[in-house]
């Protein structure tokens, strides 16, 4: 991350905005009110957290938000794993959106690895 980029510097939140439009666009059309709901608050807790701790100035702020963050992602991979097995999604969307999730736990993991590391 570049000095004055701030958040919006940030790989995983770039992924984690993405991830999260792509989650809406893959259930806009799903009728299970309740589901929807839930899986929208998910994939928005992921690229909403980690701005809310990176703005809070302090390196131990930014990991617990960064842990809710990476809490997040696993509700959301759980969630993602049931709309496969109730046929919300296609095999390919399904499996596209698991392995993004993935990814972005791990970023997730590295980066308050990094941050602890310098605290």
């Amino acid at each position: 991350m570049n000095a004055g980029e701030g958040f919006e510097g940030l790989e995983v939140w770039k992924k984690g905005c993405r991830l999260s439009v792509d989650i809406y666009k893959a259930f806009s059309e799903c009728k299970d009110f309740g589901f929807k709901d839930q899986i929208f608050r998910a994939g928005l807790s992921v690229p909403s957290n980690t701005p809310e701790g990176y703005e809070r100035n302090s390196p131990r702020e930014f990991v617990r938000f960064l842990n809710i963050a990476k809490g997040s992602i696993g509700e959301l991979r759980t969630q993602l794993y049931i709309a496969g097995e109730l046929g919300y999604l296609d095999k390919d969307q399904l499996k596209d959106l698991i392995e993004r999730s993935k990814e972005i736990s791990a970023m997730l993991a590295g980066l308050i690895k990094s941050i602890r590391s310098k605290m």
